[in-house]
């Protein structure tokens, strides 16, 4: 393999979509971590913890002192095997610690010895994540967004998928956005939600720095990930395209995303253990309702709670979804309808188009175009 120079060039790591391969032990990576990223830890957490301690207490040799004694030949083979097997799938690639000190350097001391040499990130995480942070920042105060708006079940999502130049802020944040929204797949973290979002608003600036960006109409949280202040503020003073869809097809809408295409995945993620499946969909659309039963009120709620669990019992025995319909109407009109017209109230002045989906597919386009024509 031809040795590589190490890298410190972030922009370009991430705007290429590296390889990278996370040598920090399990539990950093999972409080933050790079979309790309692969982590094949040099440490697990207790081993970790225990060379951390003899830092603190006694220094860095005793440190690796107490390393090399954990670190049995069964373990060494067991690490190297897996960081060799990610090499060779990932030529182009690149390693790194939280600093890219004593683990990555480690790391590439016995790649390099096993006939594999590898570069590694200069500054390690620590100095990508602060990259991140300050061009999130950056980007953020020269983003030329427009936010597309629109009342619950409009198809806000559908539409900017079709949209030449979008960030799908809720596919980042792995949650639909609205009481109904979560996923059986868990949200990411605050801080791999933000790595995300920064690298996706690197990538459109870095190729058209003056052509908008259309991005969803979001409140503070998106589930339980919220949205970084600076970019919260930019995004309340972007113009509003609304997206206008009929109640019935709105009602089609929420209907497949909260109930035909999120049951599979319930399916998938139960291994097909149907029984095990129906419980879970069955809490999961129960408690989503008794999130919201304050501003239902008890009546509703209780009204709405019964017709969704003859609804669900219904569907699990017929594969028959059209029994919510008449609840997703009144949670749409009656609890979501509202909410949106007062934020509209509070709107005035922003909106610069207002349509169905073919025409605002067309006027967006045009829009694109004549804004990158300057």
């Amino acid at each position: 393999m031809t040795n590589r120079e190490n890298c410190q060039d972030y922009r370009r790591l991430f705007l290429e979509d590296a390889p990278l391969m996370d040598v920090r032990a399990p539990v950093e990576f999972h409080k933050g971590a790079f979309p790309k990223a692969v982590n094949i830890a040099l440490l697990d957490d207790e081993q970790r913890t225990i060379i951390g301690t003899r830092y603190k207490q006694q220094g860095q040799d005793a440190a690796i002192a107490v390393g090399w004694e954990l670190a049995t030949d069964a373990i060494k083979a067991e690490r190297l095997a897996r960081w060799l097997a990610h090499v060779k799938a990932h030529p182009t690639g690149y390693l790194y610690c939280f600093r890219g000190g004593l683990r990555s350097r480690l790391t590439q001391q016995m790649l390099a010895e096993a006939g594999n040499p590898y570069p590694l990130v200069t500054g390690g995480y620590k100095a990508m994540r602060r990259f991140l942070i300050d061009e999130l920042d950056k980007n953020t105060a020269r983003a030329p967004l427009v936010l597309v708006s629109g009342r619950t079940g409009s198809g806000k999502t559908l539409l900017l998928k079709q949209l030449s130049r979008f960030i799908d802020l809720e596919g980042l944040a792995r949650h639909r956005g609205s009481a109904f929204g979560r996923q059986i797949t868990p949200q990411p973290t605050q801080i791999d939600f933000e790595n995300a979002l920064s690298i996706a608003l690197l990538k459109k600036l870095n190729s058209a720095p003056a052509t908008p960006i259309f991005i969803e109409d979001e409140g503070k949280l998106i589930g339980r990930v919220s949205m970084p202040l600076p970019f919260k503020a930019r995004m309340e003073q972007a113009p509003l395209a609304v997206l206008e869809t009929p109640i019935e097809t709105r009602i089609d809408i929420a209907l497949a995303d909260y109930v035909t295409e999120a049951w599979p995945a319930y399916l998938d993620h139960f291994a097909q253990d149907t029984s095990a499946a129906e419980c879970a969909f069955r809490a999961h659309i129960l408690d989503n309702l008794a999130r919201i039963r304050k501003r239902l009120g008890a009546a509703r709620h209780q009204q709405l709670h019964q017709q969704f669990d003859q609804a669900l019992s219904h569907f699990f025995s017929h594969g028959d979804a059209s029994q919510f319909r008449s609840g997703i109407e009144l949670l749409l009109t009656d609890y979501y309808d509202p909410m949106y017209d007062y934020q509209k109230s509070q709107r005035q002045g922003r909106e610069i188009f207002r349509g169905r989906a073919p025409e605002f597919i067309a006027w967006a386009e045009d829009y694109l175009a004549n804004c990158a024509q300057g």
